[in-house]
Formats: C-alpha cells, sequence, structure tokens
C-alpha cells in the first residue's frame, strides 16, 4: 500500500474521521488542509444504498452548478449544416461534422468534457460509443447532450457554465467536482447543495427510505471529509 508523506499524514490528523461533519464546517476545513501550490479540484463522492443490477435503482441525471467548476468546459457538437453553424456561433470548440474528426474520436482523441448532438448524428456517434461511452462522454436525451437544432446554443451554455451529468456507478457511488478549493466556503457550499438535491429528485422508483448513505468531500490532494447527508444546511 502507498504511504502518504508528512504534510497528507499532518492534513488527516485535523479531520476527526467518526465525525458527520456539517456540510459549512467540512469546506472551512477542507480548505484550512489544502497543502498544495496549485488549485484543487473539490470533489463529492456519495455512497448510495441503491442495488446497480436493479433497472428501478438506477441514477443518471444532470445538474447545473450554480458557481461554475473554475474551469473551461471544451465542448464538441455532433452536428452538421446549418445545425454545424449554430454550434460555431454559440461556440463550440470543436464541430464533428466530417469523417476526419470522428476517425480521430474512433482512434481514441477524447481531448474534451462534453459532446453534444443533434439526433441526425447519433447514428455516427453510436459508432464512437466504444470510445465515448466508458469516459462518460455519450450524448444523451436525459443528460439534455442530444437536442434538435434550435437546442444547441442553450445546450453549450450549460455545459460551459457547469452543468454535469452524474450517475451511478458499479459500487452504488455517485462522485461529481463541485469547483475549486480557491473557491469561496459559500460558492462551494451553494454547489454541493445544488448536488444533493437534483440526486434527492433523481431518487429512483426502487428506492427505499433514507438511499443516501454517505457523503465525502474532498480535493485532489486532500483526506476525505464525512458530511452528514441530512443536514438542514443541505436544503435550500
Amino acid at each position: 500500500m502507498a504511504s502518504h508523506g508528512r504534510k497528507y499524514l499532518e492534513a488527516r490528523e485535523k479531520v476527526d474521521r467518526e465525525k458527520l461533519y456539517d456540510p459549512i464546517e467540512a469546506l472551512e476545513l477542507l480548505k484550512g488542509i489544502s497543502y498544495v501550490n496549485f488549485d484543487e479540484t473539490v470533489e463529492v463522492h456519495l455512497r448510495t444504498s441503491l442495488d446497480p443490477r436493479q433497472a428501478d435503482q438506477q441514477i443518471r441525471d444532470v445538474v447545473v452548478m450554480p458557481n461554475g467548476l473554475g474551469k473551461s468546459v471544451t465542448v464538441v457538437v455532433f452536428a452538421q449544416g446549418e445545425a454545424a453553424e449554430v454550434a460555431r456561433e454559440a461556440g463550440a470548440d470543436y464541430i464533428a461534422d466530417s469523417d476526419e474528426l470522428v476517425e480521430q474520436i474512433q482512434n481514441g482523441w477524447t481531448d474534451f468534457d462534453v459532446a453534444i448532438a443533434t439526433p441526425d448524428m447519433m447514428g455516427t456517434v453510436g459508432r464512437l460509443g466504444r470510445v465515448l461511452g466508458p469516459r462518460g462522454l455519450m450524448p444523451n436525451p436525459k443528460a439534455g447532450t442530444v437536442v434538435q437544432s434550435d437546442g444547441i446554443a442553450e445546450a453549450i451554455n450549460a455545459a460551459k457554465a457547469g452543468r454535469i451529468e452524474f450517475r451511478l456507478d458499479k459500487t452504488a457511488n455517485i462522485h461529481v467536482p463541485i469547483g475549486k478549493i480557491s473557491f469561496e466556503v459559500k460558492e462551494l457550499h451553494e454547489n454541493l447543495v445544488a448536488f444533493i438535491i437534483a440526486v434527492r429528485q433523481a431518487r429512483p422508483a426502487g428506492a427505499s427510505g433514507n438511499f443516501i448513505r454517505r457523503v465525502t468531500v474532498t480535493s485532489s490532494m486532500t483526506p476525505g471529509i464525512k458530511v452528514d447527508p441530512y443536514a438542514s444546511s443541505l436544503t435550500l
């Protein structure tokens, strides 16, 4: 097992691993124990009581972080003709309207954060499932990334503003970024609340009781801090 450095161990000493922290207290502590000289990503790891093998216990939805994610979002749009022009004008970073870019992706190029497609391009996109699927980049109507041409601009703007897709993984967990360590506690808290509310609203039919078991906040280099998933400050 890999050993941690001195600074990490010192940070871990400041965290009570048995305590369920109030969300604001947890975020204040997280910022206080950050010890690296780069702007770490703050992440939330949410443990559920769901069974990912059951069709009625799946979660897949989207949330717009009210304060963004603190990073530029690169968007690819699969569109042709007039829809491609709309995407270009709306600020898409890449337009997959040619065989050349499609072939690049097929060969493993995924230097982008979000893929958006018009319905008529889904036949082409489907051939890229082997590359896009495992990376969570496959356009999906439920995630708002398969849109008609008149919805392309809105989808691009939402993606660049901090709209992210979240889903239950095979171990019944959900993992999302909620910003950068340089964010104010208030900004991180508002993003955390938006995410928790979105998960509650996406509650699947097969969920029973309080299906959110554990919430942990962490950053790229710091130990995790357990958050009370039913704290009053996790509501608007």
